[in-house]
């Protein structure tokens, strides 16, 4: 085989069309793959940048639900794609090209009504991914593992708790990597052979040659028993009737020698909360920092963090904590937390991990305990959330593990009733 890259020859299609209601109220304004993550990119970053290290040039991004914050990110900080060059960043919002009531009606279907421009991009792989995970991986090393076992489609698997295996698509596999089944998110995944409490999840990630793809996603369109989805349909019926690989995420994943494959789906205010807190620790599973595998993203012009106060109880600073440019740290203790772009807290104040999205604003006195603040709040003088969550949950979300979700509508509601 040429040593050339595959992914040279290929292009990604991003899925990033989903709501993500479990983030609750993150996302009322936005996708979730807009959400933010790491304190200064967005969800969607992750799987753009795996994409471009692994030296994919031609990305399109699907979108449906609430699109606006996702296309302006994406046209903001992915603009640097030059079709002079063969490159491309296309955005493609379910905009009834077919059917003047037909949106995207399934993740098959969103493929499927952009058959002509990905013809347009004259490849011969296309790289399917979900754009709502927290992963790094090198996509060329899929895509030659499809072309060796010249398979049907190739479907990149983690292994996970067997329960957790609900939100998933299992499958399972015989000693060559071949998938022998596979379910749709079951409410009762079947565990492993060799390990009954695990099962094997599809993590989003599909490899296919176009030709075979697009005389696939034809046949599925004109199927009125179809859901149009690529999991509940397309793969089940190359599971049975085609050839369908397992490419193991371990192989591919990018990290520190030694370090665990990291995986997220952020999909909960837990989840979410955990994986930014994560971050903070002395070293992080999740590396940052790796100038050779970057996580490229819009970067607002900002000045540098400032701390400022030296006083008894009221001393600008941060311990074991990430705090993004523009940031002004003034008296406040910030212990363990993830302060994004622009955010501003004022004198005896304090933050104990707590997730703060850009521009907010913490007043005096303030003391916020394992929390996540949405964009723009602003945080009243003495407000208390994370010490009774009785009295938390009276005006904010608390998730099943005791984080407590603020958001500027229900502050509103607060201090309205006080």
């Amino acid at each position: 085989m040429s040593e050339a890259r595959l992914t040279r020859r290929a292009m990604a299609f991003v899925l990033a069309g989903g709501r993500g209601s479990r983030l609750r109220e993150l996302t009322d304004r936005r996708v979730k793959p807009a959400v933010y993550f790491g304190g200064k990119t967005r969800i969607i970053d992750f799987a753009l940048s795996n994409a471009m290290n692994s030296g994919i040039r031609k990305i399109a991004v699907a979108t449906q639900y609430k699109a606006h914050s996702l296309i302006r990110h994406v046209q903001r900080g992915w603009n640097f794609f030059r079709a002079e060059r063969n490159e491309f960043m296309d955005i493609l919002p379910a905009s009834q090209r077919y059917d003047e009531s037909m949106w995207y009606r399934g993740t098959a279907d969103a493929v499927a009504q952009n058959i002509d421009i990905v013809d347009s991009y004259d490849v011969d792989y296309v790289v399917i991914l979900a754009g709502d995970h927290i992963y790094k991986m090198d996509y060329e090393v899929m895509l030659r593992e499809h072309c060796e076992s010249r398979a049907d489609v190739t479907i990149g698997c983690l292994t996970v708790p067997r329960m957790d295996a609900v939100a998933f698509g299992v499958m399972a596999v015989d000693d060559t990597g071949r998938i022998t089944s596979f379910l749709e998110k079951p409410a009762d995944p079947p565990g492993m052979p060799d390990d009954p409490d695990s099962a094997l999840a599809s993590m989003g990630i599909y490899v296919f040659s176009w030709p075979f793809l697009r005389d696939l996603l034809l046949k599925d369109a004109e199927d009125p028993n179809s859901s149009h989805d690529f999991g509940h349909d397309l793969i089940p019926d190359i599971v049975r009737n085609g050839k369908a690989m397992a490419h193991r995420f371990d192989v591919s994943c990018v990290r520190d020698p030694g370090a665990p494959a990291y995986w997220k789906d952020v999909g909960t205010v837990d989840a979410f909360w955990k994986a930014n807190i994560d971050l903070t620790d002395f070293t992080p599973e999740l590396n940052l920092w790796d100038k050779d595998w970057p996580i490229w993203t819009y970067s607002e012009a900002t000045p540098p963090a400032k701390f400022i106060h030296d006083e008894k109880d009221r001393r600008g600073i941060a311990i074991s904590s990430m705090v993004s440019g523009g940031c002004i740290v003034s008296g406040t203790e910030i212990r363990n937390s993830l302060l994004f772009t622009q955010v501003h807290t004022n004198s005896y104040a304090s933050l104990d991990h707590v997730v703060a999205l850009p521009y907010v604003t913490v007043n005096r006195r303030a003391r916020l305990t394992r929390a996540v603040i949405d964009r723009g709040v602003v945080i009243p003088d003495g407000l208390v959330v994370g010490e009774d969550p009785q009295e938390d949950a009276r005006w904010f979300r608390v998730s099943e593990g005791g984080i407590t979700l603020i958001t500027q509508a229900m502050l509103d509601r607060r201090a309205a009733s006080l």
